[in-house]
């Protein structure tokens, strides 16, 4: 085997991927790219399939075939697609670090490794930047793959709670007796997920724990404000007999960007009722908890005020390889009582995965989905050490900052229409926006197409999307590379010219 000159290499990789300051990335690679790099793939028919090309052939595969037919969601600021982080430096250069030492962070092995101090680290960090409260109230912490992986958890762990506080005493776990069994015993007959316009990832999460996809039960204040939760139809749920539930709460929904809760009052009166009836709380706050970083002024304080609360809630759902900007396979979660995530997530009867009995950090395998798990901690890390709370803050505001600034381009152009635009109160940019920008065109034919004719422009990125039953289009800014100026500029001439293409049809 020819040996591959690992120093070179890299240099090769920095050079190809690296992105001159004020200067975008194109955000799609084109079809030419990217039939060229299908055209590169292994032929099974062939007798070459699965020969090897040798370390040098297969990176210059990689490097002039499969890199150029790659989206530019990591080095275009105009990506705006899904909410699809860009990776800051440091974060890039600690996943190196993570690949280059790969620990496998599943046992606490304090005389071994630094490795789970380290995520412990990291994970206690977040809480006082997100004001989320002491390390102390929030027991239970880890990180996973994503928001999906941690609504699993949410979910699996309030399904073991609103049953367990049901069963006899004595009884056990649900995850030592086992689902059917805990709840023929504790006379539950149903367990319901109550949620106003929930993410994808809530119903995927409810089939996996058991529940079932349709245990999610949407209950919106209106259908001018369809992600706020109807608190009083929450209570009228509760009161159902054999029946016990989790209270999902969107902070943050995804077409939207808005909040299920507009403040204390309702997070208070929410966990009234969770204690009442026995209830669990997760809130979803993949992206939208990070407005708790913003600066504390105007600009920002209906942002606050919807955010305000959700650290009453049992548990919480935040995406790292979101706002945060570390690289993908990124997301953590919290819960108030270590105790419950142990009694769903314990790996028994394996001896030689044991840590100290007398560990302040509980192995990370006992507390998640994984027993092999990759040190994604340590870009959130390396973040947190290297931008601090002022920051990550300022890095928040100019993803707000471009938003609002995307929404005034498309507000300037006549052809288009903000959206959520129903109801007697009129979007407001400077209270509404946080960082997703929902819109449409007024006329219906270029409505059909116009995600499609933005992104083959590949000067922005959008994802589609639906609202009010006609499509729609979903702007996400959460890259550290947002340009206020250049947004405005990029989406005001993008979207005339767009308009005067079609009109000239």
């Amino acid at each position: 085997m020819d040996s591959l000159d690992v120093e070179q290499a890299q240099r090769r990789i920095r050079e190809a991927a690296a992105v001159p300051p004020s200067e975008h990335a194109p955000t799609l690679p084109g079809p030419a790219k990217l039939s060229h790099a299908r055209a590169s793939l292994p032929d099974a028919t062939t007798d070459k399939y699965l020969s090897g090309l040798g370390p040098n052939a297969t990176f210059d595969h990689l490097m002039n075939d499969i890199v150029p037919a790659f989206n530019g969601e990591n080095r275009s600021g105009r990506y705006w697609g899904f909410v699809t982080g860009s990776a800051l430096p440091i974060a890039e250069l600690a996943d190196n670090i993570v690949t280059a030492y790969d620990q496998n962070v599943q046992v606490h092995l304090p005389t071994q490794t630094i490795s789970t101090e380290v995520e412990d680290a990291a994970l206690k960090m977040l809480l006082p930047l997100l004001n989320l409260g002491e390390p102390e109230r929030w027991l239970g912490r880890t990180f996973t793959t994503g928001a999906t992986g941690s609504n699993i958890l949410g979910l699996a762990c309030g399904r073991e709670a609103v049953i367990t506080s049901r069963l006899p005493e004595g009884t056990g776990s649900v995850g030592e007796v086992g689902f059917l069994k805990a709840c023929a015993k504790a006379g539950v007959e149903e367990i319901q997920v109550l949620t106003s316009m929930g993410h994808s990832s809530l119903s995927k999460a409810a089939s996996v724990v058991g529940l079932g996809r349709a245990s999610v039960k949407s209950l919106p204040f209106s259908d001018a404000e369809p992600w706020r939760l109807d608190i009083d139809a929450v209570e009228r749920e509760l009161q159902r007999e054999k029946v016990a539930s989790i209270i999902a709460i969107s902070a943050g929904e995804v077409n939207t960007g808005r909040f299920a809760t507009t403040g204390i009052e309702d997070m208070t009166r929410l966990r009234q009722l969770a204690d009442k009836y026995q209830a669990w709380i997760h809130v979803d706050g993949a992206f939208g908890i990070f407005a708790r970083v913003l600066p504390t002024t105007d600009d920002y304080a209906a942002l606050h005020k919807a955010n305000a609360g959700l650290e009453l809630c049992d548990s919480m759902t935040i995406d790292g390889h979101k706002l945060l900007n570390v690289p993908y396979d990124n997301g953590i979660f919290f819960t108030r009582q270590s105790s419950v995530l142990n009694d769903v997530f314990k790996n028994p009867n394996a001896a030689y995965l044991s840590s100290d009995s007398a560990a302040q950090i509980q192995s990370p395998l006992n507390i998640g989905l994984e027993n092999s798990r990759r040190f994604r901690a340590l870009p959130v890390y390396a973040v947190l050490m290297s931008e601090g709370r002022q920051g990550i803050s300022t890095m928040m505001e100019r993803m707000v900052v471009t938003a609002r600034a995307v929404a005034r381009a498309i507000q300037s152009c006549d052809d288009y229409i903000l959206l959520p635009d129903a109801g007697s109160k009129p979007l407001d940019i400077k209270k509404d926006i946080h960082i997703v920008v929902l819109f449409r065109a007024r006329d219906d034919a270029l409505n059909q197409v116009l995600v499609q004719r933005i992104n083959e422009g590949n000067q922005w990125y959008v994802s589609g999307t639906s609202w009010d039953g006609k499509p729609a289009v979903r702007v996400a800014v959460s890259s550290w590379r947002a340009d206020a100026n250049d947004a405005f500029d990029t989406v005001k001439g993008s979207l005339a010219s767009i308009s005067q293409a079609h009109k000239s049809q």
